[in-house]
């Protein structure tokens, strides 16, 4: 593959079929705002989906449905800025869909954060145009975004009319499963014409009450001499402002169309009236090269950063930069200003209605290690909605603060209560929400966040507070029973999603799931630490604040001792209590009987069955604790526990639920790939891998992507290789690093910033380079483990060392 090209996602021809997946694979975003890869020249159908969505912008809708009223809430499809077509004379409205193509050529180029378009097509009477596209959402400015369309007549000189829109009368239908549910999110605000060639169109969503205002300027240019042909503003309905203008174009000629639009909202810090702020931005901006430019200059300081560069392996070169692409178009610096999480498909589409999950805890590490500001925003995210998750937690009879497992704007639950089996056709109760688990993962964040950086004064305002918060519910999630002197845990569900409850059981909630107890027990043990790191003075001001008391304490120690964890004879851990007396599904036959058997959960309920029946996972629920944390963490909890623990007992566990497990989420394969590299299954952990990176590019659940991309699997993919395949460990107050390259990698380069230092590691197979770079804010050396020894580096200086193979 051309070095070039491992900078770009291209495609040759024109897919009808495939449009969906590469409109949500060539979203163009900032952090601010994300707008899908849709062409131009279309309106939403059922093939073309042009969506753009603003982080942290939720609206709720009520739906009467199924005999009852449901609440949801979205992170709302805004209106359509990108509408821009042309007819010659009076034939057809260009559109991709319905020409006769010619020649197709569509990039994106993630180097430049450039989506860029080819076209040659033909109309019925045999007149042939060339369209050459680029479209960037800005990522030095947030709030702007512009296209650069060229149109070239080559065997024609005629009159063409050219239109564009901004669009307003959009709803969310990029998910079909929830097209039955109220979508009408906008209502009409106000529209309008500002000087010679501008519009600007400005809604309000419904029951959120935020304005969104876009401003749009139109240019245009021949041999880079400006036109001003006479435009005409039209507009349909209240929430559809456009404007159209006709000239005459002469063969072999170059017409460039430049639109530059401006969003902001109600919402933005700052400002007061969003019109103004668009108008006056968009009216500032000179031509799309410039815009450009300085575009350019930030995705360079970016991949500066974030890059990670692999020699011997192409193909995951590529995707693991459009990963990291993705990432960054999602969260970025600009969401210091923004109250925003980070949503589980990017800002690329509605699938779980744009709602902030636990797949975060996938996508930290990379922020962590490369600008922790930016992970900073996304715990201040949750830190702004601790007060909702103590009256959650409240509600529920617990203590201190429990997440939703599903969060949007306020901080409630947004989990439905009803799901729809997209298989069956039919609604059923939907129980995710006892998924308590993301409240230990908003835990874990906050302390590998503290590993990387040392911020205390985070942990000392902020992350201490949130952290014993959730710490006092874990606590409170937990019961003593004297009949074995063990703390159990009941009414809960693990990150498998398929068990919602026993078999022949009304209640929903499982007991003493595995991942969840363990994970209640590293999150107590932290707690403990946590209160050691902050001042005298700050932590007899936070225990007062939270009614955290010595008995407390105590109890959360009896618990790190205490807490029951179900292990056979074989040193297999139960997934949960009485997961060893279901039935074992019959895999074999389901495979040949069902192309795919990702969601086994819907095909057996199609079936009259039940999943809680059975031993099948969506995915990994006892395996999650050996990713998310190191082996001796992982013997240290066991040890005090009273069990024990090695690497031949995760070997058993990995071998034992890999056969029970369906993948039915992408994040499963994350966590077996990184184990199964952990146990030293090199071809396992490459095909993994291989999965792995494919499970966006190639849509491999299904149909899923169009929806929107998967973020965890993303963020995963980048952490396979840094903490995987590198071998980077963040311990204690220093850098342990243990390289196992695939076969064919011959080299990995990519740098971390530790603590206000940025360290760049460059990899072969028997030998690494680290370099400090200087920083004259930080200590002047750093400790890094290599070779199972522990070496003191000076910054600025580059050392090589051998590596033990």
């Amino acid at each position: 593959m051309e070095k070039n090209l491992l900078w770009k996602i291209v495609y040759n021809r024109f897919e009808p079929d495939e449009e969906g997946l590469r409109e949500a694979l060539c979203t163009l975003g900032n952090g601010y705002f994300g707008t899908r890869g849709a062409a131009t020249e279309t309106l939403p159908t059922e093939m073309h989906y042009p969506g753009t969505y603003i982080a942290g912008l939720y609206n709720r809708l009520a739906t009467h449905i199924a005999g009852r009223t449901i609440y949801n809430e979205d992170l709302v499809n805004c209106p359509n800025w990108t509408y821009l077509t042309f007819k010659i004379r009076d034939g057809e409205w260009f559109c991709p869909s319905t020409a006769k193509i010619l020649y197709y050529r569509q990039e994106l180029d993630m180097r430049n954060g450039l989506l860029l378009r080819k076209i040659r097509f033909q109309t019925r009477k045999g007149q042939r145009t060339k369209i050459i596209e680029k479209r960037i959402v800005h990522m030095a400015n947030p709030h702007l975004a512009a296209i650069n369309y060229s149109i070239i007549p080559e065997n024609y000189s005629d009159y063409i009319t050219v239109r564009t829109m901004l669009d307003g009368a959009v709803m969310n239908m990029n998910v079909e499963r929830y097209r039955q549910l109220n979508s009408h999110h906008w209502r009409a605000h106000d529209r309008g014409k500002f000087t010679r060639n501008g519009i600007y169109l400005a809604v309000k969503s419904s029951q959120s009450k935020i304005q969104v205002c876009e401003a749009a300027k139109l240019r245009i240019f021949v041999a880079d001499k400006e036109k001003t042909p006479a435009i005409e503003i039209i507009k349909h309905g209240k929430k559809v402002i456009g404007q159209e203008f006709r000239m005459f174009i002469h063969k072999g000629s170059r017409y460039q169309i430049e639109k530059t639009v401006a969003i902001y909202t109600s919402k933005d810090k700052g400002i007061k009236n969003p019109k103004i702020e668009a108008i006056n931005s968009v009216n500032k901006v000179k031509r799309f090269n410039s815009l450009l430019y300085s575009h350019q200059q930030r995705w360079q300081e970016l991949w500066d950063k974030f890059d990670v560069q692999i020699e011997g392996d192409a193909f995951s070169q590529q995707v693991l930069r459009l990963h990291i692409f993705h990432l960054l178009q999602t969260a970025s610096v600009h969401n210091i200003k923004i109250d925003a999480g980070f949503p589980a498909r990017g800002l690329h589409g509605e699938a779980y209605r744009g709602h902030v999950f636990w797949d975060e805890i996938f996508v930290f590490p990379i922020f962590n290690l490369h600008t922790p500001e930016v992970s900073k925003a996304l715990l201040m995210y949750r830190y702004k909605r601790l007060s909702k998750a103590r009256i959650y937690a409240k509600e529920n009879g617990y203590r201190g603060a429990m997440f939703p497992w599903q969060s949007g704007s306020s901080g409630k639950e947004e989990t439905q209560i009803v799901h729809l089996n997209p298989r069956s056709g039919k609604w059923g109760p939907d129980h995710s929400r006892l998924q308590r688990h993301i409240s230990f993962s908003i835990a874990y964040n906050i302390w590998n966040y503290w590993q990387a950086t040392s911020d205390l004064d985070f942990l000392e305002h902020c992350g201490a507070e949130l952290f014993l918060s959730i710490a006092q519910f874990c606590a409170s999630l937990a019961h003593y029973s004297s009949k074995d002197g063990r703390f159990h845990i009941q009414k809960v569900m693990g990150p498998d999603e398929f068990h919602e409850k026993l078999p022949y059981t009304s209640e929903a909630g499982l007991e003493d799931n595995a991942y969840t107890n363990l994970m209640v027990v590293w999150t107590l043990l932290r707690a403990e630490e946590i209160l050691y790191l902050v001042s005298d003075k700050s932590r007899t001001k936070l225990m007062k604040k939270i009614k955290l008391t010595a008995s407390d304490l105590k109890l959360w120690h009896s618990i790190t001792k205490k807490m029951n964890i179900i292990i056979n004879e074989d040193k297999i851990i139960s997934q949960f209590k009485g997961y060893f007396k279901l039935k074992d599904l019959d895999w074999i036959t389901y495979r040949k009987k069902y192309k795919s058997i990702h969601r086994m959960d819907r095909i057996l309920k199609a079936e009259g069955k039940s999943p809680d029946a059975y031993k099948v996972a969506k995915q990994a629920d006892v395996l999650m604790i050996f990713y998310l944390l190191r082996l001796q963490e992982i013997q240290d909890i066991f040890r005090g526990l009273g069990y024990s623990c090695d690497r031949k007992l995760l070997r058993k566990n990995y071998n034992y639920y890999i056969k029970r497990t369906s993948h039915g989420s992408t994040l499963s394969k994350v966590v077996h790939c990184f184990i199964s590299q952990l146990l030293g299954k090199e071809e396992e952990f490459l095909g993994w891998f291989r999965e792995v990176l494919k499970s966006d590019i190639y849509d491999t659940q299904g149909g899923t992507t169009p929806e929107g991309i998967h973020a965890g699997v993303m963020g995963g993919s980048v952490d396979i290789v840094i903490r995987g395949f590198a071998g980077v460990e963040l311990i204690d107050n220093h850098i342990k690093i243990n390289p196992f390259l695939p076969k064919k990698w011959r080299r990995l380069k990519f740098r971390l910033y530790y603590r206000k230092r940025w360290i760049v590691f460059d990899i072969r197979k028997t030998a690494i380079k680290v370099h400090i770079m200087k920083n004259k804010l930080a200590l002047p050396m750093i400790p890094v483990e290599i070779n199972s020894k522990l070496h003191y580096l000076l910054s600025g200086k580059t050392v090589t060392f051998t590596l033990n193979n």
